[in-house]
């Protein structure tokens, strides 16, 4: 790596994959709002965030590339968001069950002192299978549901329940890899391997 990089979210699974691939990053979480805004559709949302949470760091940081992610689950146009009980884990689970649904993650990559603000939105397709009562029961009381967008983590004993995806797997986990190194490559925060 040419230059600092600074990972602007507490998600230990996006560090643990940047550091996967041989980066080194410091983690400044953001302290902005993750409100949907009225009206706005899913692609809106996770570009709009990963934008805000890397300009929020950024701002403390001019000197250092910036990453800020989002990821949501999104099924019949509408976004899941992070179960905090077992009932909403539940819910989640169940209407997932037997179905298509999308993740969404929008990534934004920022360097103040050159002006630089670059960002894309990465959509992985993913089939659950039909799930039994009994086994969501069982997921749910791992406890892995909660603070999972869309109650499930691929990378964990949730893995037990999909049956394909299409896209990037990292993307499900909660930062599409390829991408985010290739959009550094381009940007020259990273040095020729």
């Amino acid at each position: 790596m040419s230059e600092r990089l600074i990972l602007a979210s507490g998600s230990p699974r996006r560090k643990a994959l940047l550091e996967q691939v041989g980066l080194e990053v410091e983690v400044f979480p953001s302290q902005i709002d993750e409100a949907i805004r009225e009206g706005e559709d899913p692609r809106s949302h996770v570009q709009r965030l990963a934008m805000e949470k890397a300009e929020d760091v950024a701002r403390r940081s001019q000197e250092h590339w910036v990453i800020g992610a989002d990821t949501v689950v999104v099924v019949d146009g509408r976004i899941l968001g992070k179960p905090e009980t077992s009932e909403a884990a539940s819910a989640m689970l169940t209407a997932l069950s037997g179905r298509d649904h999308w993740v969404l993650t929008g990534y934004a990559i920022v360097r103040r002192k050159e002006g630089v603000a670059t960002g894309r939105v990465v959509e992985t397709r993913v089939r659950v299978k039909t799930l039994r009562p009994d086994e969501i029961g069982w997921y749910v009381r791992t406890g892995e549901p909660f603070g999972k967008a869309g109650g499930y983590a691929i990378q964990g004993a949730g893995c037990f329940m999909i049956e394909e995806i299409e896209g990037s797997y990292t993307n499900v986990v909660g930062l599409p890899v390829c991408q985010v190194l290739e959009s550094l490559r381009t940007l020259g925060a990273l040095e020729a391997r």
